[in-house]
């Protein structure tokens, strides 16, 4: 391998389309659903996934991609092991970021905010809603923590599978859900030359002030 891989000339233009100030809706969040319905609706894959951004008390950065699960103007919301990285980092530092980029549209959203658990029976609600196969992978799995192999994570599954046959997987209570309360949404989209638009949305109080920024 050469011990420079150079990139410097690989690029495209952003041409997918504009935003101008009279586009944007006064609320971020019929905002954010409104480009999230037009995601979908141009076959964007795994449209919910966005990058979550933690960090420890001390500063250190993690991040990762989740799935966003549903939201309304109190948040944003996913589920996930609460024994986590992402876990242990929320109970130190509740400050995250979360990005969703949708590349077919040339679009970007990042929002920042305070992240609070959700309720338990939120979770229980929609973990009941989850496939089989998926109940059985959140009991099998304790993430992040390390196993021996491969086969030892098959296994466990395996005997989970057998014990409850009849469908009736327990939550494990460190399975749950976190809502990330947004007090900044920005809007970006991708401009031919860099000239790129971005709009941010920043909470005072009951309100939300709505600011172009410089690309």
């Amino acid at each position: 391998m050469k011990d420079v891989i150079d990139h410097r000339d690989t690029r495209r233009e952003y041409i997918a389309g504009e935003l101008r100030r009279r586009d944007l809706d006064a609320d971020p969040v019929r905002q954010f659903s409104r480009w999230l319905d037009e995601a979908h609706a141009n076959d964007a894959v795994d449209a919910t996934a966005l990058s979550l951004a933690t960090a420890t008390k001390d500063g250190r950065p993690s991040v990762r991609i989740v799935l966003l699960k549903h939201f309304d103007r109190e948040g944003f919301c996913w589920y996930t092991d609460k024994r986590s990285p992402a876990g242990q980092q929320i109970t130190e530092n509740p400050w995250a970021e979360m990005m969703f980029f949708w590349s077919g549209l040339d679009r970007q959203v990042r929002i920042h905010g305070r992240v609070k658990d959700l309720p338990d029976e939120d979770a229980e609600a929609y973990y009941r809603k989850r496939p089989f196969g998926s109940r059985i992978s959140a009991l099998a799995s304790q993430q992040s923590a390390v196993i021996p192999d491969r086969d030892y994570l098959e296994k466990t599954a395996r005997d989970l599978e057998t014990r409850y046959a009849d469908g009736e997987v327990p939550r494990n209570t460190a399975w749950g859900g976190y809502r990330l309360i947004p007090e900044v949404i920005e809007f970006w989209q991708g401009r031919p030359n860099r000239l790129h638009d971005r709009f941010r949305y920043r909470r005072e109080g009951d309100e939300w002030i709505i600011e172009r920024l410089s690309p």
